[in-house]
């Protein structure tokens, strides 16, 4: 009984509810949710931590930064149910309306930030990756990670200047290329337009909605690209649509980190991730995670994450 208590307390003030109904849609930090619901910072955290005390969302340090997250299923899956119900009546509502439209703004701010860097950046995108590990070596356990199974129909999602077409695409029956950048996509055309390479072709478009129709894909690569994406479970759901039945997926990214200056410098929406939370959102989309690495040098540590649909799960963890 104390728990209910502590949830319908919690649940007392139409804040909250708003705020759990954001958390439903997106990962925010304290000061985004003020941006949406026009409160001030110390107002948001105090209900933030009344949220978080009653298990209703759960806080993620992330360098300065805390991003919050609906809490675990068992407390928030009746409450959705019922603001499910609730939000049935939007046009009738209009703080769902104002909420929804200022949180579509906060979002487009996220992604605005990463355009303007990869716009500004593009001819020396690969030479910064460099900056953070050694790329032979990312790339030496990448091919290593990809060797158990033929590549087949290839997609490189975020494919920058098409280093990974150069890399895997001629162990392909055909590669494809995605990148909402249109200064990554003509210096990728020219790269790849060198080389003798066959069947292979570049597409614009996002990351949210992909230009590839479900189960096109047996390898979907995506690397050094999630912690650019606002909405990385949102992300993974739409990489998992477009794998095959027996598709995998395979993510370079960094191990959680406390580099702050990559947020405002670079872009970064987030310092890292953890295994947990991979493996989380790859439960999420259907995914299976069968293979963790680890690639500790430089001043980052780099991380593989491959997982697959329809088979049982022999995860191997590799520590460098």
């Amino acid at each position: 009984m104390p728990v209910a208590l502590d949830i319908f307390r919690a649940l007392a003030d139409p804040t909250r509810l708003r705020i759990i109904a954001l958390l439903r849609r997106l990962e925010l930090s304290v000061g985004e949710i003020a941006q949406v619901l026009g409160q001030s910072q110390p107002r948001v955290s105090r209900h933030v931590k009344i949220l978080c005390d009653a298990g209703l969302a759960v806080r993620r340090k992330e360098g300065s930064w805390a991003f919050l997250a609906p809490g675990a299923p068992q407390r928030v899956d009746p409450l959705f149910r019922a603001l499910d119900s609730w939000q049935g009546e939007e046009s009738e509502n209009h703080w769902i309306v104002a909420d929804t439209a200022r949180l579509a703004a906060v979002h487009a701010d996220r992604a605005a930030a990463a355009e303007r860097y990869f716009a500004a950046h593009a001819a020396q995108w690969d030479a910064i990756r460099s900056l953070h590990v050694a790329e032979s070596e990312v790339e030496a356990a990448m091919a290593t990670a990809l060797a158990e199974a033929p590549i087949g129909r290839l997609v490189d999602v975020g494919t920058g200047t098409g280093r990974m077409i150069e890399l895997f695409g001629s162990a392909a029956k055909k590669a494809v290329g995605i990148d909402r950048s249109p200064e990554m996509l003509r210096l990728a055309r020219a790269k790849l337009g060198a080389l003798d390479l066959t069947a292979w072709e570049l597409r614009q478009g996002d990351i949210a909605a992909l230009p590839v129709p479900d189960g096109q894909a047996d390898t979907v690569i995506l690397h050094q690209v999630l912690h650019f994406i606002p909405d990385p479970e949102s992300a993974i759901g739409e990489l998992a649509r477009i794998l095959s039945p027996n598709g995998r997926l395979l993510i370079v990214d960094f191990a959680p980190h406390d580099r702050e200056e990559l947020r405002d410098r670079d872009a970064h929406a987030r310092l890292g991730f953890s295994d947990d939370q991979i493996a989380g959102w790859f439960a999420t989309a259907g995914l299976e995670c069968d293979l963790i690495e680890n690639l500790q040098g430089g001043t980052l540590t780099v991380k593989l994450w491959r997982a697959r649909k329809r088979r049982e799960s022999h995860l191997k963890v590799i520590a460098a």
